[in-house]
């Protein structure tokens, strides 16, 4: 069987002796650099890595580049995300060596600019979001939400009993797996077990807060998409530790009872956090502090520049309103009279959640963002944002069903379920889409919508490109009633067809020698099959 040589590994394409570079022999004749190293230190086998020419590396990874789906190179409406086109320019800020060489353990005399640079970022995401303070420690939008737990179990405890000094031990507190319920009753408080999540949230706010013992229970949508407040009622009690909420949700609808909600929980006792993931339709419109949320997280890598995707780089800086300052991971940045520094933490920390201070690359990218955008930018971010969102949805609404009815945010839902006839399925749809030359949206999520595909157009996107994605799914819509054999079994244009997802998630192939492998078991699978063993 012939193999492109597209398709090899760069470990396939080894052959001894090859280089890609040479060294000057009048600069480094008679030098020998294993001399200058450490025995404790070199390897005692090779490395292992491929022996390869200049063009043959060169050619290699410009190929692998073009099987790529980025948002450099294709729409990429992946919804509850915000996967936008990010200025190239905060990059190029992010990557001067000026702040690449900085080290976290240099004195704050030497990084006065990049302490500057952290206190001003904190004060704009206060500004933006209605907080009083932020860390900028968790490393992602899941590891802000553990934060938040962190925090909502820690000002709990810190209410437990009148004669309790909880500022001895609220860093005990702020740990998972720690048995709360019972040390709890033994101050004299109420037993904060419960954490509300609508049934419309992300996975990773359940999962949040079930990794530190509360008790998950999920809140109904009502007919039109949003919290059900007769439901929300039912649950509420002095066992409520919290409520998880995102606003707009994963319908992409603005909550318009937020208000009533906030309320509701506060009376009982409860605390709220504001999933920040989306955060990208308020900019400059509505502030989540405002709605009554006491912690938020941000994902500056969505909101505010930095490409993500594959495991990361992320960053989740977490605010606060007042109440809850004194829990926060530190050391925190001030400005004193003789300028920037690190503050201790408060004896009620929860401590560090991250070593050092946090994903300071993607800081430096979402400040410039803020900067270069300023507040009038970032409004018009937002609105852009809404306007591509509902242009989609009134061109797609006679084709597709629309999940919820009116106008929607930054994202909305489809239904694909009208399919089901032809034996497509939404992630099929989402497959045929790379054929056509778009990322697929996010697809089977929300789970309250049967066959649910959810779109976020970004504010980045122009009407052309929004069009011709409009035009892919009516054709693609065309296809299911005419010839769905084409879409069930697409794509047809990519160097990967159809991974088997449950096997992909078990057995994950991790490295170029599990690649090798399994290449090698297909191969003696299709001999066995043609006969010839």
């Amino acid at each position: 069987m012939l193999i492109s040589l597209d398709d090899r590994l760069s470990f396939e394409k080894s052959k001894p002796g090859r280089r890609a570079v040479s060294l000057p022999k009048e600069r480094f004749s008679g030098v020998d650099p294993l001399k200058s190293i450490p025995k404790t230190l070199l390897r005692q086998t090779s490395i292992g890595f491929p022996e390869m020419s200049e063009s043959d590396i060169v050619r290699h990874f410009i190929n692998l580049s073009r099987k790529n789906f980025s948002v450099d190179t294709h729409f990429y409406p992946l919804g509850s995300c915000t996967m936008k086109y990010n200025p190239k320019v905060n990059e190029w800020a992010a990557r001067q060596e000026k702040f690449t060489a900085l080290h976290p353990l240099q004195s704050e005399a030497t990084t006065q600019g990049m302490l500057q640079i952290l206190w001003e970022l904190e004060e704009g995401l206060k500004e933006i979001s209605g907080m009083d303070r932020f860390t900028l420690q968790p490393a992602a939008g899941a590891h802000g939400e553990l934060t938040g737990m962190m925090l909502v179990r820690a000002y709990h405890a810190s209410r437990g009993g009148p004669n309790t000094d909880q500022s001895k031990r609220s860093g005990d507190w702020g740990r998972p797996n720690c048995h709360f319920e019972k040390e709890m009753k033994s101050l004299g408080g109420p037993t904060r077990t419960k954490v509300l999540v609508p049934d419309s949230s992300h996975g990773t706010n359940p999962a949040s807060a079930a990794l530190f013992g509360y008790h998950v229970v999920e809140i109904k949508s009502n007919k039109h998409g949003c919290v059900d407040l007769e439901d929300l009622k039912q649950h509420l009690d002095e066992h409520v530790a919290c409520l998880m909420l995102t606003n707009p949700n994963t319908l992409g609808l603005f909550e318009k009872n937020i208000l009533e909600i906030t309320k509701l929980v506060h009376q009982h006792g409860g605390l709220l956090y504001y999933d920040g993931a989306n955060l990208n339709p308020l900019l400059g419109i509505a502030r989540p502090g405002d709605m009554g949320f006491d912690i938020i997280h941000i994902n500056l890598h969505k909101t505010f520049s930095t490409p993500h995707g594959g495991g990361g780089p992320g960053s989740g800086p977490v605010g606060v309103k007042k109440h809850l300052i004194p829990f926060l991971p530190g050391p925190l940045v001030e400005q004193t009279k003789k300028g920037f520094v690190w503050a201790p933490r408060s004896p009620q920390s929860i401590g560090r959640v991250k070593l050092f201070h946090g994903n300071v690359g993607v800081m430096i990218r979402a400040f410039a963002y803020l900067k270069t955008l300023g507040k009038e930018g970032l409004r018009k971010v937002s609105e852009a944002a809404i306007l591509n969102a509902n242009y989609m949805k009134e061109m797609l609404k006679d084709t597709f069903q629309v999940a919820t009815e009116g106008p929607c945010m930054h994202e909305f839902v489809l239904s694909l379920k009208s399919f089901a006839a032809q034996g497509v399925h939404a992630g099929d749809v989402g497959k045929r889409l790379l054929d056509l030359g778009f990322h697929a949206p996010t697809v089977h999520f929300p789970l309250v919508v049967p066959e649910a595909l959810m779109i976020e157009p970004t504010e980045t996107e122009a009407r052309e490109t929004l069009d011709l994605f409009i035009e892919a799914m009516k054709t693609i819509a065309h296809e299911v009633a005419t010839d769905p054999e084409k879409v069930k079994t697409a794509p047809h244009t990519l160097p990967v067809r159809r991974p088997n997802d449950v096997l992909a998630a078990r057995k994950p192939i991790l490295s170029y020698r599990d690649q090798l492998r399994e290449k090698l078991l297909a191969a003696e699978q299709r001999q066995v099959v043609s006969g010839k063993s």
